[in-house]
């Protein structure tokens, strides 16, 4: 039994021609050896697997043998190949300079392939300048590098520096297909589509993924097969999902990401695979983009079908979307959630970016009542605001006495007609009225400032208790209501009733806080606050009085600066201990 070979040995180019993807770099190569304008320092850079050491050796050995290879040739006595990551100090520089003097003994020149020569030291780097600048004339060297920003200037500006690049995804498919032939591997082309783009531009990748899955599926590479090899999402996986997002389908969406999480993928890979697929469906829906799709040609025509079912504006704003959620996804505390909610928001727009109709958290049938309701609910809120206004006729209001605010008729009701002829006035809505949201800021203000007269207004007609109390102990009661808050859980709140220490003058408390910010949260709560203090001290006629003092928010220290800064006052040596081990704030 043979021992197996790697394709990636197996199939290493042995000439010019058979080199996939970097026809620019090897025709510029061949032309320079044909003109006898080839540099004596070479260096060769680009991404890992894409042919730099395979370009270095055939250029060595065709150096020697004037643009004829031939089998029987060997120039292994004029190449050497020194790997700078284990040889990267100044002595073995010094050892290749000194056998450098001598000339070779067949063919004309000797190649130095120096391979990941960013390792070499700083100090080999120096050592190798002077034979870099002016090597012997039988003697070329030939660097090859994947990161070039690590190598100095003066070495870079001794060398003819060649930029290989990724290898295309299509470049990749034809040179996978080519060996699948070879070895009799029946392979879809979706499947090869797949490896190559894994590969992510490097062929040396992409045949070593190609054994791997040969090894797991046999002579026939399917699609699927290759996918649950690779452990890739599927193209129908995204596909699916954007169905459900253009049906609006929330529930079907949530179990399908739940579904592909059981498979073992995470919610990041699938929500940049989704923004990668919605990208894909933008560019279909412009023939002169349909170039940048990278797919297959079975593929190609399920994105240009689903892309008719898009707009650019719907692709525009999902794009946006997922992005958003792929950047906020590793500083997310609950990752899943994160995702499920930037589906939901997917799920929730239409082809105009807007929220659908369909998903109002009050639906619009709730406005539609009968005139019963409606005349029921106008008396009860008319009773209320007499009873808030007049205590003592609150129970002598007649329900036949109120009347019914009237707008404008709406001409689709149809009780209009039956009250009309009852003598009756019409109920209706007007369409064009703006209505407000009960959770806004300004409302929820009022409630409380409401609550607070209403507090008043209960207790107008009582005696109500009036005891004198000092200040201490409106502080002392003050102290209980913020430990109260904070076994509620309240401890923001808690911590800004103990900013400022309130001051007494007659029944009114006084307080100031650094910003607004502070002032509208304990106006928030003053309802709750005085029905505590009230009730603490036994009068009823204690009132808040909160300022803003911009410039006491001088003395609190929110940043690491301020605080450094406040700590430097209290001590200045803190400012020397800082530079003496060079700390950071």
């Amino acid at each position: 039994m043979e021992p197996f070979v790697v394709s990636a040995r197996k199939y290493r180019p042995k000439s010019f021609k058979d080199v996939v993807g970097q026809e620019v770099i090897t025709n510029t190569l061949l032309n320079a050896i044909n003109n006898n304008h080839l540099a004596q320092a070479l260096l060769f850079t680009g991404p890992r697997g894409v042919g730099k050491t395979t370009c270095a050796r055939i250029l060595a050995k065709m150096i020697n043998s004037d643009n004829d290879l031939q089998d029987n040739q060997d120039f292994a006595f004029n190449i050497f190949e020194l790997d700078a990551a284990s040889n990267n100090s100044v002595d073995d520089i010094r050892s290749l300079t000194d056998q450098v003097r001598i000339p070779p003994q067949i063919g004309k020149y000797k190649v130095y392939i120096i391979d990941e020569v960013h390792m070499l030291s700083q100090s080999a780097f120096n050592a190798f300048l002077k034979t870099l600048e002016e090597p012997p004339k039988h003697c070329i060297f030939i660097l090859a590098t994947t990161e070039k920003h690590k190598i100095i200037p003066t070495i870079l500006s001794r060398c003819q520096i060649f930029d290989f690049k990724r290898i295309t995804v299509l470049d990749a498919k034809k040179y996978l297909h080519f060996i699948a032939n070879e070895q009799g591997v029946i392979a879809e082309d979706d499947a090869l589509h797949i490896i190559a783009q894994k590969a992510d531009g490097a062929m040396r990748d992409a045949l070593s993924i190609f054994d791997r899955v040969v090894s797991f599926t046999g002579k026939n590479l399917t699609r699927k097969a290759v996918t649950e090899n690779l452990n890739v999402l599927d193209y129908e996986t995204y596909f699916d999902s954007t169905t459900l997002i253009l049906e609006n389908n929330i529930p079907q969406l949530l179990l399908q990401f739940n579904h592909t999480l059981s498979k073992g993928f995470d919610g990041h890979h699938f929500i940049t695979g989704l923004a990668s697929h919605f990208r894909d469906l933008l560019v279909c829906r412009i023939p002169d983009t349909i170039t940048l799709l990278e797919v297959g040609d079975q593929i190609k025509i399920k994105y240009l079908e689903q892309s008719k079912h898009t707009t650019q504006e719907f692709l525009i704003d999902a794009i946006r979307i997922a992005n958003d959620c792929d950047l906020k996804y590793k500083t997310s505390k609950n990752q899943r959630l994160h995702v499920e909610l930037c589906l939901m928001q997917l799920a929730s727009i239409n082809f105009d970016s807007e929220k659908k109709k369909s998903f109002n958290i009050i639906p619009p049938s709730y406005f539609k009542e009968t005139k019963h309701v409606l005349k029921e609910n106008s008396r009860i809120e008319q009773k209320a605001q007499v009873s808030l206004k007049h205590p003592e006729a609150a129970h002598t209001v007649d329900d036949n006495q109120l009347p019914i605010k009237i707008d404008k008729e709406l001409p689709d009701n149809p009780n209009n007609d039956a009250l009309q002829k009852k003598g009756l006035p019409s109920i209706s809505l007007n369409k064009n009225q703006h209505r407000n949201s009960g959770l806004s800021l300004s409302s929820i203000k009022k409630k409380k400032e409401h609550l607070i007269k209403q507090m008043d207004v209960v207790h107008s007609e009582e005696e109500l208790p009036k005891e004198k109390f000092t200040e201490d102990e409106m502080r002392a009661s003050w102290e209980t209501f913020a430990n109260k808050l904070e076994k509620d859980g309240k401890f923001n709140l808690a911590s800004i009733l103990r900013i400022d220490v309130p001051t007494l003058k007659d029944t009114t408390i006084h307080l100031e806080f650094p910003n607004a910010t502070n002032k509208i949260e304990v106006e928030r709560q003053q309802y709750d606050l005085l029905s505590f203090l009230r009730k603490q001290l036994n009068n009823y006629d204690i009132v808040l009085d909160i300022k803003v003092n911009e410039e006491k928010e001088k003395l609190f220290a929110y940043t690491p600066e301020e605080k450094y800064d406040k700590l430097k006052e209290k001590n200045p040596k803190i400012e020397l201990l800082k530079k003496l081990f060079e700390l950071d704030v």
